[in-house]
């Protein structure tokens, strides 16, 4: 029962290595497995999780929201504010963390104000905010990141192709936070917490900073992997080793069992022939319909492998 209930808690991972294993049978391991992996994506995504997590343990971003909803002093302003958050904080954080780390802000503002009513809304237009702010940037969807450093797309064109998607995406979000009632609430016992008043340890703050700094150089082609992952590895052992503690680990590994399956499909003539007929000239809409079946991080690698349109893909499984 505690494996049946491991495998459902990680579902995506286990059906990477199911599927890694499956075709495993057709193709035998060897030496080109080694050529499967796209170490740069592996590494690069190791070391953005890493710097993710010390922002977390740090509390920033929490604090900064708080002290952000504030500023407000109506159900509309309050609820726009937290779904502008987690829209801003998932093109830094990714999606899934911005989620965890604004989520909870979210409940404490709605019970705190009184306004436990408008929580299914809040949640809902977060958790679309956190997906659809996070495909601006190249690490703000996990998919963005293998997709940019695969097909070794400019930070230009990334941002050209996926813009005005993102534009769209911010309007329709700020019309629909306007069926919000504007009710007047009083925000007082909501930027209250105990932490608040902390004093951040600034030595950790000052480290994840430069962290976060040396990925987005890294992103823009400025600074070499080797250089970044040295980088975070020392100043994360220095500074706070649990943060490796708290890398989504499952992630990589679904990476790791997706990059086999491909692999290995590629070696096989005829179905590597029927899925590059298949997606050929088509890979927007295929890779929206296949994110529906099994997420846009699996699809993003399994169309990559027949496709050179790494554009139309990125387009797609964000949409997806």
């Amino acid at each position: 029962m505690k494996l049946l209930r491991w495998c459902k808690a990680n579902a995506m991972p286990v059906i990477a290595v199911l599927a890694a294993a499956v075709t495993a049978v057709f193709v035998p391991p060897d030496a080109a497995y080694l050529g499967y992996y796209d170490v740069k994506t592996l590494s690069c995504l190791l070391c953005v999780l890493a710097v993710v997590g010390a922002l977390r343990r740090v509390g920033l971003f929490p604090l900064l929201a708080q002290r952000l909803v504030q500023v407000f002093h109506t159900t509309r302003g309050a609820v726009t504010a937290l779904v502008g958050i987690t829209l801003v904080g998932s093109m830094l954080l990714t999606n899934d963390t911005a989620l965890l780390t604004f989520l909870p802000l979210s409940w404490f503002v709605l019970e705190g104000t009184g306004q436990t009513k408008h929580t299914a809304l809040t949640f809902i237009l977060q958790n679309c905010a956190a997906n659809l702010g996070g495909m601006l940037t190249p690490f703000g969807n996990p998919q963005n990141l293998y997709l940019y450093s695969h097909f070794e797309l400019s930070l230009d064109t990334f941002i050209r192709s996926i813009g005005p998607f993102s534009l769209l995406s911010l309007v329709l979000l700020l019309l629909v936070t306007m069926f919000t009632p504007r009710e007047t609430i009083s925000l007082d016992t909501a930027g209250r917490d105990t932490s608040s008043d902390e004093t951040f340890p600034k030595r950790c703050l000052f480290c994840c900073l430069g962290m976060f700094f040396l990925c987005l150089c890294t992103v823009a082609g400025l600074l070499p992997l080797p250089i970044l992952f040295i980088c975070i590895l020392e100043i994360g052992c220095l500074a706070d080793p649990k943060i490796f503690c708290q890398v989504d680990y499952s992630l990589i590994l679904t990476f790791i069992g997706f990059f086999i399956f491909i692999g290995n499909l590629k070696h096989i003539p005829a179905v590597s022939s029927l899925l590059s007929s298949m997606i050929t000239g088509h890979e927007v809409i295929v890779s929206v319909l296949a994110s529906q079946v099994i997420s846009n991080v699996p699809t993003a690698i399994l169309l990559s492998g027949f496709t050179e349109k790494g554009v139309s893909l990125l387009i797609g499984t964000n949409l997806g």
